[in-house]
């Protein structure tokens, strides 16, 4: 598939392929891909012979050609300009945000999902957040190995909580920053979209602490409660994210769904302008089925709203129909099964 630089609207009947082509982007970027799937998932069943994606790519004024791949039961490979690159380097390349169905009951779900949500838009501001994450988890697993055998060595804890404080005070000072970059944009920005405030919070709504030295030593006070639990209770990876709809002073949690589908969207576009703003270049979007919930005005503005922006907006939806407001202005793509395939036609203008 050749792009332009434009909007893409793909278009087609449930199950035809039409996500499939948003994931192969997605996985542009660092980690499992916008449906967090295994890279043996990814090949196709039931030749069993292993995947590749290719893609030549111009970004921040420079052209990429990457390649990432997979053989049967092992982990993926990246390829960058003919060269083999860790994924971390991928972020530095394209900056590629996404919303997909799946993530419509964010707010009302397990605090897992709001935190990978969170470290995605702190990643896409600053990449190397995800370096400092595995930081963090090496030595946490280390700890809670420690916990699982029952180790009462305090140096030994000592030593890997002073690395857990230390990685786990940059994680907070990125999330922290991301936050308030959005919130800058979401307040600089005059969209039909509702605002959102976030604060990040400890898992009984507490504030969290965020410095190197209350890190380790609430992780030295934790130390009794981690045995009998037989895993690190207090830290970053404990983090959740609560967000209220500021026109209206309500969480998140207890808005419609269309209110929350909109919540989402409006941290999206923010996301996206701060970006645009920091690097002179808009990031890409992946857009899974963006139109379900969003009435006519809504998803005017919203089309209005990337194309404003100059953002690679990657949009899927079962019918043509749901693009009309984009006219010219997209590449369109229909997408129909045929015979087990996917067979992609580009159209003309909707």
């Amino acid at each position: 598939m050749r792009f332009d630089g434009r909007p893409v609207a793909i278009f087609g009947p449930n199950g035809a392929g039409k996500t499939n082509i948003l994931e192969a982007v997605s996985l542009l970027s660092p980690g499992r891909g916008l449906r967090r799937a295994a890279a043996d998932d990814f090949a196709r069943k039931p030749e069993a012979i292993g995947w590749k994606l290719t893609a030549s790519v111009s970004s921040l004024g420079r052209l990429h050609e990457i390649e990432t791949s997979a053989a049967p039961g092992q982990t993926r490979n990246v390829t960058i300009d003919e060269k083999p690159a860790a994924q971390a380097a991928l972020g530095r390349i394209l900056r590629i945000l996404w919303l997909v169905p799946a993530m419509d009951r964010l707010w009302i779900e397990a605090a897992e999902g709001r935190r990978r949500f969170l470290d995605r838009m702190t990643n896409s501001f600053d990449p190397g957040h995800a370096d400092e994450v595995l930081a963090y988890e090496k030595a946490m697993r280390e700890r809670n190995r420690l916990l699982k055998d029952n180790v009462r060595d305090a140096a030994w804890y000592g030593a890997l909580e002073m690395q857990m404080a230390s990685a786990g005070a940059a994680i907070s000072a990125n999330r922290a920053m991301a936050v308030a970059r959005v919130h800058a944009a979401q307040n600089a920005s005059d969209t039909v979209f509702p605002a959102a405030e976030l604060a990040i919070v400890a898992p009984d709504g507490s504030e969290f602490p965020v410095e190197s030295r209350e890190l380790a030593d609430a992780f030295a006070k934790s130390r009794a409660n981690d045995l009998a639990a037989g895993r690190t209770l207090v830290g970053p990876h404990r983090a959740d994210v609560s967000a209220i709809y500021i026109a209206k002073g309500s969480p998140a949690a207890q808005c419609s769904t269309g209110e929350q589908k909109a919540l989402l969207i409006s941290l999206v576009l923010a996301n996206a302008r701060a970006l645009a703003d920091e690097l002179g270049a808009a990031p890409v979007l992946l857009l899974d089925e963006i139109a379900a919930h969003l009435d006519d005005d809504r998803r005017h503005a919203l089309y209005d709203a990337i194309c404003a922006m100059g953002t690679q907006a990657f949009m899927t939806g079962t019918g043509a129909e749901l693009f009309e407001g984009l006219c010219e202005r997209a590449q369109t793509f229909e997408v129909v099964e045929n015979g087990g395939d996917s067979l992609v036609r580009e159209r003309g203008t909707i």
